[in-house]
């Protein structure tokens, strides 16, 4: 059955709808949870719950469902992700093809066009990821 999402007003609340949408694997429910959340908002609705999981489904999200249709959107989700606690932790654990399933939403980031990022601010969020 399909998660119904809403927008989470406390971090609690993100991470039972995170944790929900982890649990059943569901990417669809986890874009749509992107969509509805204010990137600005995700360090603080993260706060030290960042794991490898958790990143690695927030970027088949963006990928498969949010990039295509909003570049400028995804890229602010990467942007402010990479603002969030524990992401240099969980970064350095990833491994080698979840590297490369990061390198590809930043390779079709950079094929995008949006208002929101130059392929100049998208190779320094790129440095941030240690890609």
């Amino acid at each position: 059955e399909k998660l119904c999402i809403s927008e989470p007003s406390n971090a609690y609340d993100f991470g039972q709808i995170i944790n929900a949408v982890n649990a059943n694997k569901d990417k669809a429910a986890c874009a749509d949870l992107l969509t509805i959340t204010d990137p600005k908002k995700l360090p603080v609705l993260l706060s030290n719950k960042l794991e490898g999981e958790i990143l690695l489904i927030f970027i088949q999200s963006l990928e498969h469902y949010v990039a295509g249709k909003d570049p400028g959107l995804a890229y602010q989700h990467l942007f402010y992700l990479s603002k969030a606690e524990r992401f240099k932790v969980v970064l350095a654990l990833l491994s080698k093809n979840e590297k490369e399933e990061v390198q590809q939403l930043f390779d079709l980031l950079s094929e995008s066009q949006s208002d929101l990022y130059s392929l100049e601010d998208l190779e320094s969020l790129k440095k941030a990821y240690e890609l």
